[in-house]
């Protein structure tokens, strides 16, 4: 519209919302009628048309799920018990009955009995496995010399190896139960020694469809050296029904019959080789049972327990390969979060030497000092909206038009902006029913009288340079946007400061590298400056979204218009000052970026200018907005076993180097903003607490996305407290 109109008169008017008209007069209060509002979206349900809440339920069970399947992983792997014997655990001698008997242990007819093999029998047994570097190796050594064997296995690799066991029973070898996890018995209680075995017959089950009677102490050799302590844990199983093998002395002579054992590694191989080559002629090399006569040392098992087993080998392996994608994850996002603080460094470093060479004398361009109409949607902002409008008033710049959009307030906050009207007759009051923050700004938009337009939070107090400040980069033709440097004013408190910390480093260093790399996805509602030919080519204001301040920047961008950030047009705004209202305010901005983000999403496949905003900006919001987020408290369950179970040393290390990353990037960016460092002490403590916050406010929005639901505009409990932020303006 044309600048050389009138700027006075006192005309009253009734049109509809966002209604083509004539530029009016400044200094006027006008009513319009509410306006056609979109059909609603459509729901299928109550529940739809509420905040989802059971998801809160399913996250829980998530994550119950994934810290059970940590711990099963880390109880096989041995993080979370020790199931070596500690040194010198053993005091007393088992009973002499039992330490001169035979290796071989059973009850029979309620009494205890120990028995040998007889002359000239071999019974080769093997401890732990199977293994796949040398059990096929050793399975090969054997079959060689037409020999068979006893394996001992560990239900944690018999659930990782199921093949080799199969193998070995198909081969004719006997299986016998090392436990489940190797743990030595006497040092353990006997509900977790009865576990240890149970688990160890549900992997054999699993895994081939057989059980076994036999069974061998971990970390013992033969019955002569067995303590009292061992005993205790050998007897409870053989109670059980269990026999119980040890091995033969090592001077025990071949030919009077012998159990060797060889634990289950590379020298078993080698040590059965050389066994092989130097033994008499005319042994025979059997296994336990059949030297002994025992039937049915393994029998196949029920229907009913190999389902039981099958269950136990996937949820051994599924909780492995949780463990080990956690820690794939960890890394990733180790390598990630780095990756974009050395991006971020870098680009701010650039915008900071353009932005200076910029500056020098004889490369500005000549100021750009048109009038500006901005607008200013307010509902219910009594206790900021005279603030909000006297920083205005006060700006610099040559001329400026206020026009404050009350949207159905049912407050004073109309009352105070028509008094304010009638102090000054650039302010410009328009009231309307309540229709939403987009349309409060399309109504704003039709009574702009400028072609450039600012658009600002009915909270937001500007400093007196900022609207001169903001419009300077107009100068190039090719912008269409600009985002100012939005500031938090009540800063005082811990919940302040954290939100500060999170404008400065957060949002004003990424639009930093958004504008280097030319992907703006936001200029923020509280300070944004347009051309109005910008904002007319894409249709004004979109109320598709939550966020139309995200949804407008990213149609100008597909447009072909840059969005740029101007650091020193600075603008104060009022924080949530309580968790509630924080997560309302935090949820509503989530929420709607991802409406945008999906909205958008043909930026990806497009070229030109949107497809740049598609592939960078899109991305970076989908990566560090939505995904990371989203497995955060997975990560930070997992961090929390890593603390426990993995050396607390490591952890606390990890989050050290974190947290120091942190605060070298806080640094930086407060150093950028000319911020104070006092707040810096307020970081640690934001990763513990505040971090979570947010993380779960993102799980809240994708649920509520992927549901359909809508939402309101949520409107955040004013105090004021900007204003205090009118001594610098």
């Amino acid at each position: 519209m044309s600048r050389s109109r009138r700027l006075t008169g006192t005309s009253r008017t009734t049109v509809p919302t966002g209604a083509a008209r004539s530029a009016p007069s400044a200094g006027t209060t006008h009513s319009t009628r509410p306006p056609r509002s979109a059909p609603p979206a459509r729901t299928t349900g109550r529940a739809l048309r509420r905040d989802p809440r059971a998801h809160w339920l399913l996250l829980l069970l998530t994550l119950a799920v994934a810290a059970t399947a940590l711990l099963f992983s880390g109880y096989g792997r041995h993080e979370i018990a020790d199931t070596a014997a500690p040194a010198g655990h053993c005091t007393t001698a088992a009973p002499a009955a039992i330490r001169k008997g035979g290796p071989v242990i059973s009850r029979s007819d309620g009494k205890l009995r120990s028995g040998e093999l007889p002359a000239r029998t071999v019974a080769l047994t093997y401890d732990g496995g199977p293994d796949p570097a040398w059990t096929p190796r050793l399975l090969d050594v054997l079959k060689k010399h037409r020999a068979k064997a006893t394996f001992f296995l560990s239900g944690t690799q018999v659930a990782a190896h199921p093949d080799l066991v199969r193998r070995i029973r198909d081969e004719g070898h006997q299986i016998g139960s090392h436990t489940y996890s190797d743990a030595d018995l006497a040092q353990v209680a006997p509900a977790r020694a009865r576990l240890e075995l149970a688990l160890s017959q549900n992997t054999l089950a699993g895994a081939a469809g057989i059980g076994t009677h036999l069974v061998r102490l971990p970390h013992t050799t033969s019955a002569a050296s067995l303590c009292a302590d061992e005993w205790a844990a050998g007897q409870r199983a053989v109670d059980d029904g269990y026999v119980l093998v040890a091995a033969d002395a090592s001077d025990r002579s071949l030919k009077q019959g012998a159990i060797p054992q060889f634990a289950g590694s590379q020298g078993a191989v080698e040590a059965t080789e050389k066994l092989f080559a130097s033994a008499p002629r005319g042994l025979r090399f059997t296994t336990v049972g059949a030297g002994l006569g025992i039937r049915e040392v393994t029998y196949p098992v029920s229907a009913g327990a190999e389902v039981k087993g099958t269950a136990v080998v996937w949820a051994q392996t599924l909780s492995r390969g949780f463990s080990d994608a956690m820690t794939w994850l960890m890394a990733a996002a180790g390598v990630i979060t780095v990756a974009r603080l050395v991006l971020l460094f870098t680009v701010a470093r650039v915008h900071v030497r353009r932005t200076r060479r910029q500056r020098r004398r004889g490369h500005r361009p000549p100021p750009v000092t048109e009038p500006v109409s901005v607008i200013v949607p307010a509902y219910n902002e009594e206790a900021g909206i005279e603030a909000t409008i006297r920083s205005l008033l006060a700006s610099t710049h040559e001329y400026v038009q206020v026009i404050v959009v009350d949207d159905g307030s049912s407050d004073r906050t109309f009352e105070i902006a028509e008094w304010m009207r009638t102090q000054d007759p650039r302010v410009m009051v328009v009231r309307q029913a309540n229709a939403g923050k987009a349309a409060a700004l399309n109504t704003g938009l039709s009574w702009a009288q400028f072609d450039l337009v600012v658009m600002i939070d009915g909270d937001t107090v500007f400093d007196r340079d900022a609207i001169r400040r903001l419009i300077q980069p107009f100068a190039d033709p090719r912008v269409g946007a600009v985002s100012g440097n939005t500031k938090v004013g009540n800063r005082q408190g811990i919940l302040g400061r954290w939100q500060h910390l999170e404008y400065v480093i957060g949002f004003n260093l990424d639009r930093r590298m958004f504008d280097v790399l030319e992907c703006m996805p936001t200029v923020p509602g509280a300070i944004g400056a347009f051309r109005r030919q910008a904002l007319e080519g894409v249709g004004g204001v979109s109320d598709d979204t939550l966020a139309e301040d995200t949804d407008l920047t990213m149609a100008l961008c597909r447009a072909g218009w840059r969005i740029v950030y101007e650091e020193s047009a600075i603008a104060w705004t009022e924080a949530p000052s309580t968790i509630g209202q924080l997560w309302k305010q935090r949820y509503r901005w989530c929420y709607g970026t991802l409406q945008a983000m999906w909205k958008h999403r043909r930026a990806l496949v497009e070229r030109g200018a949107g497809g740049r905003f598609g592939r960078r900006g899109l991305s970076y919001l989908a990566v560090f907005q939505t995904l990371l987020p989203l497995f955060a408290p997975l990560v930070d369950v997992f961090a929390v076993y890593g603390l426990l179970f993995q050396g607390a040393a490591q952890a606390l290390s990890i989050w050290v180097g974190f947290t120091a990353v942190q605060v070298v990037a806080a640094l930086y960016a407060l150093r950028l903003d000319r911020e104070r460092f006092e707040p810096l002490w307020t970081l640690p403590l934001q990763i513990f607490v505040y971090r979570q916050l947010m993380y779960l406010v993102v799980v809240q929005s994708v649920v509520t996305a992927l549901l359909g639901n809508r939402l309101r505009w949520h409107r955040m409990q004013r105090t004021g407290s900007a204003a205090d932020q009118l001594q610098r303006v």
